[in-house]
């Protein structure tokens, strides 16, 4: 499960006694809330339900999803279903293919979600074998189902906008800059996220669905 709200606080008070800015941040803004998903194939299968579509469309194709095969937590009745069922349930052809792909991968037992590698970067590697998870959704499972604590989605814009507010830079730094100054903050770097998210959606000028939730 993900990081809980004791495990966030000791985090980011010892980011604090590193990096003065987030001290002041967090003055400023409080902690955040804990973003605990369940681990396994189901919170993956609704990661790829989610892209590009709002919270909102995501839950109403799955439970399109549950009223035509059954069980969508099962990879069984997905792998079952035909494909015109799956677009009836509002799956684009590439998001049936997805999850098709999701499901035979757990099915096959090619990926074990419950033992997945305890290095982080080897996890991501397991994960974006599925087709329709990258390493942004590979990363964000690993933070929030797992709670692994270092996982640092450099790549996602939020963190990326936050990290350049907190610490003062004109412009938004690159994914690159990021990864690199955040070796200083090892091994809290999932708290981190977790913040800038916070932090972002804390604005008075913030769009808060690109956040992720």
């Amino acid at each position: 499960m993900g990081l809980n709200a004791e495990q966030l606080r000791d985090a980011l008070d010892a980011l604090g006694a590193i990096e003065p800015a987030f001290a002041e941040g967090l003055a400023r803004v409080g902690y955040p809330a804990p973003r605990i998903r369940a681990r396994g194939y189901d919170t993956l299968l609704r990661t790829i339900l989610g892209q590009q579509v709002s919270v909102q469309s995501a839950n109403a194709v799955y439970a399109k999803l549950a009223s035509l095969v059954g069980n969508p937590s099962d990879p069984h009745t997905i792998l079952a279903a035909s494909d015109e069922t799956l677009r009836a349930a509002g799956l684009s052809r590439q998001k049936a293919s997805y999850a098709r792909s999701l499901a035979e991968e757990v099915t096959s037992g090619r990926l074990d979600l419950d033992h997945l590698a305890a290095d982080d970067e080897e996890a991501i590697a397991q994960l974006v074998r599925i087709k329709g998870i990258g390493r942004w959704s590979a990363e964000i499972y690993l933070l929030f189902a797992e709670g692994r604590p270092d996982v640092w989605p450099a790549g996602d814009l939020a963190v990326q906008v936050e990290i350049g507010k907190l610490l003062g830079h004109d412009t938004r730094p690159s994914e690159k800059l990021v990864r690199q100054i955040a070796e200083a903050w090892r091994p809290h770097r999932g708290a981190l996220a977790i913040f800038t998210w916070h932090h972002y959606g804390a604005g008075p000028d913030v769009e808060l669905s690109k956040a992720p939730v």
